[in-house]
């Protein structure tokens, strides 16, 4: 009875549930040894109160088995997140709820679809400007701050004596700001990641970190059982390269770990550090986070950020390698 009644659409649950109760109600009341008198003995209101919160219980158990669904979907839409994806309603109940159930699913297929295809331009046109741009402080402004050390050379041997310590400052700063210019220009364009592969590209990047950052940086880096594609390359070194600057931004770390390694079916990087961890709020409100968890949503790759054992952070992205 109550299966065929949950099969049902929704308005013939709710009705035939209300009629259930009132059929069981009347029957109680032709058959039943139930008297009532005018006015009702105080026997005759118990006996009816008892009826009554029958029914309500009865009621109340039925109602709460069709409307379930609806609980169950409701629930989901709140704690959907669209940078978490691959959560689904379970479709079940009458024909209504599940079909309700069924097109929420599949809006959910097509958002997702939209918003990976979505991140996927931004991501190209950003890596496209994110070239131009170290081109351009490399060829231009790379190249106007060696005219300067140039000249600053020519000029060492013709400077009086006593102007000579402003000569070397301003060869210093020269410099610096080439070298300023190159390093940033490496971290707009990862042209190791190009020209030598993914894990050459990670073990220069935990050399230049370390050295920038005055951090020990001890890595393990496997290369994948099968191969990856560039776009899942990329997405790797770019949410190691965002890890370890937020350490070196956030953690006041003395040790980085990072993991390249092969898991099952899955490829997965882990950046571990022993700062001062990462609090609660940051883990949603940081710009660099999620930029993180999109990069991750674009390949199809779980993302996970959560206090280290013992202290620190630790940042692990899991790609599965079949998304390629």
């Amino acid at each position: 009875m109550l299966a065929r009644l949950s099969s049902l659409p929704l308005f013939w649950q709710v009705f035939g549930t209300n009629a259930l109760v009132l059929v069981l109600a009347f029957l109680g009341l032709v058959f039943g040894p139930v008297t009532v008198s005018v006015p009702p003995h105080a026997t005759e209101l118990v006996v009816l109160v008892a009826g009554l919160l029958v029914m309500l219980a009865i009621n109340l158990v039925l109602l709460r088995r069709a409307f379930m669904p609806l609980d169950q979907l409701a629930d989901t839409m709140r704690r959907h997140d669209p940078l978490s994806p691959g959560r689904r309603v379970r479709v079940e109940g009458g024909p209504v709820v599940a079909a309700l159930a069924q097109t929420f699913n599949e809006m959910l297929d097509r958002l997702e679809f939209e918003r990976r295809e979505s991140a996927r331009r931004a991501l190209l046109v950003q890596e496209g400007e994110r070239g131009r741009i170290a081109r351009e402080l490399h060829d231009e402004v790379g190249q106007t701050l060696t005219g300067v050390m140039l000249q600053v050379e020519g000029l060492s041997g013709a400077i009086p004596e006593h102007l000579r310590p402003q000569l070397d400052e301003l060869r210093e700063t020269a410099r610096q700001g080439t070298e300023d210019v190159r390093r940033i220009a490496r971290q707009l364009r990862p042209e190791a990641l190009e020209d030598l592969g993914l894990q050459s590209a990670l073990a220069a990047l935990a050399t230049a970190f370390g050295e920038q950052a005055h951090v020990r940086v001890d890595r393990h880096l496997e290369p994948p059982r099968l191969p990856l594609s560039e776009e899942q390359e990329l997405v790797i070194y770019r949410v190691a390269q965002e890890a370890m600057t937020n350490v070196a931004r956030h953690a006041q770390a003395d040790t980085v770990e990072l993991r390249l390694e092969r898991a099952a079916d899955d490829v997965v990087l882990t950046v571990r550090d022993d700062g001062r961890g990462l609090p609660s709020a940051a883990s949603r409100s940081s710009h660099g986070i999620r930029g993180m968890r999109e990069r991750a949503m674009l390949i199809g790759a779980g993302f996970e950020i959560k206090p280290s054992p013992g202290r620190g952070t630790e940042v692990k992205l899991t790609i599965p390698v079949d998304a390629a």
